[in-house]
């Protein structure tokens, strides 16, 4: 979270005061909202959940994974892009990243097969994904793009958001996210029946409030409903979005400008699929190893992308145990319709990433950062590459001040 306060305690004092929590036939607060964010985003539909994993797992639903299909995501992705593959029955498939951080469009075409149905590129820390590539792949193989723009609200590809350049978008809105409402996700999604269908995985019974319709068979699920408290505060939080994100990508284009000659020393900025729309939530570089990305955190507060524990295949226990469900019975890894599915998973099976995730460091950035915080940020980055990359001695580094971070976003970036 990094900006909250008197609006958003009006918001939510008028909703209690008001007595209409509940979403349908009292309040107004979260259809308001999903009218709202559909508008920001460019799509026709948008529909609230209780969290961004509830979100996926609606929007792999909505598009009709299920038992008997494969689902490429990438390597490096918060883990409930992997467990929401496994809530619909279907398998996934576990694939490179780049250098960029996102989903490598070769690594997805060289894992195609008869299985595949969908690929999940993930916009991680709010950093575009190649969609030209992935989008392209797909209408040539046949493939449902489900993005996970989970980390990426407020950014963007290429001048469209997030979320509305795939055939279906999901969204988090939980503490950790540019825009929050303590928990909360939501579906993106320009089809009409897929949108019905994103509605009915969500809230079952949301017919029973807005009327039944014939056009889309209703189906058991389990309940994600969003109240008007979450409704409130997303409606100030969009308002807050936009001057937080330009902020934002303000400190980095100075960050990366202050630092741009230490590429000839070894601190290189990781390439951008779109620069100029990405959340820039923080400025990420590429040292020469591991050992010197670590050097370099020693001496600069940071996040290691190898490091953040959830967010690393490597983590995802129950994926690499097989634990697909609580009851054996509904296992997808189980069943007999995924027999042909590819379910084999070792902690060395994506190297390349892990090798291009441990040498990677992540500066976050702040919208409350000051001309000087970010004149400091620069110059300790200096210091610490040029004593990680061994041009100098720590004793002869003259470290600053260091700029205010959000400590417990960091925190949960280097402990995971």
């Amino acid at each position: 979270m990094y900006k909250a306060g008197q609006a958003e305690i009006e918001a939510l004092t008028r909703v209690i005061e008001t007595g209409a929590l509940f979403r349908y036939g009292v309040g107004h607060e979260c259809e308001t909202f999903e009218r709202r964010y559909a508008d920001y985003l460019g799509v026709k539909h948008f529909a609230l959940a209780a969290s961004g994993s509830n979100a996926l797992a609606a929007a792999m639903a909505a598009v009709g994974l299920g038992p008997g299909d494969e689902v490429i995501i990438p390597a490096h992705t918060y883990m409930a892009t992997a467990t929401s593959v496994l809530t619909c029955g279907a398998i996934p498939l576990i694939v490179d990243i780049d250098e960029s951080i996102t989903i490598d469009p070769n690594a997805i075409e060289a894992a195609i097969g008869p299985r595949t149905k969908a690929v999940v590129p993930v916009h991680m820390w709010g950093a575009a994904c190649d969609m030209d590539a992935i989008m392209a792949l797909a209408n040539e193989r046949g493939l449902i793009v489900i993005e996970d723009a989970c980390q990426g609200v407020g950014g963007g590809y290429k001048g469209r958001k997030f979320g509305a350049v795939g055939h279906i978008g999901a969204f988090s809105f939980n503490y950790y996210k540019n825009m929050t409402c303590g928990e909360g996700g939501g579906v993106a999604v320009n089809d009409d029946a897929q949108a019905e269908r994103a509605r009915c995985a969500i809230d079952p019974c949301h017919f029973y409030w807005q009327g039944r319709s014939d056009a889309v068979q209703p189906f058991s699920g389990n309940g994600a409903r969003a109240s008007e408290l979450m409704g409130a505060m997303l409606n100030v939080q969009l308002d807050r979005i936009d001057p937080m994100i330009a902020a934002m990508r303000a400190e980095k284009q100075q960050i990366l400008a202050g630092t741009r000659s230490l590429g000839n020393l070894g601190l290189k900025a990781t390439p951008m699929n779109s620069p100029d729309d990405d959340c820039a939530t923080h400025v990420m570089y590429s040292l020469p190893s591991a050992e010197a990305a670590s050097r370099f955190a020693q001496l600069f507060p940071c996040a290691i992308a190898g490091r953040t524990g959830r967010h690393n295949y490597t983590e995802w226990d129950q994926i690499l145990m097989g634990a697909g469900a609580a009851h054996p019975a509904m296992n997808p890894f189980a069943m007999p319709a995924n027999a042909e599915c590819r379910k084999h998973y070792s902690k060395d099976m994506c190297a390349r990433s892990l090798e291009i995730l441990n040498r990677t460091v992540m500066v976050p950035t702040h919208p409350d950062h000051t001309p000087d915080d970010i004149a400091d940020i620069v110059h300790n980055i200096t210091a610490a590459a040029r004593v990680a990359l061994g041009e100098i001695t720590e004793g002869d580094a003259a470290f600053r001040k260091a700029a205010p971070l959000d400590a417990q976003k960091f925190d949960m970036q280097v402990e995971g």
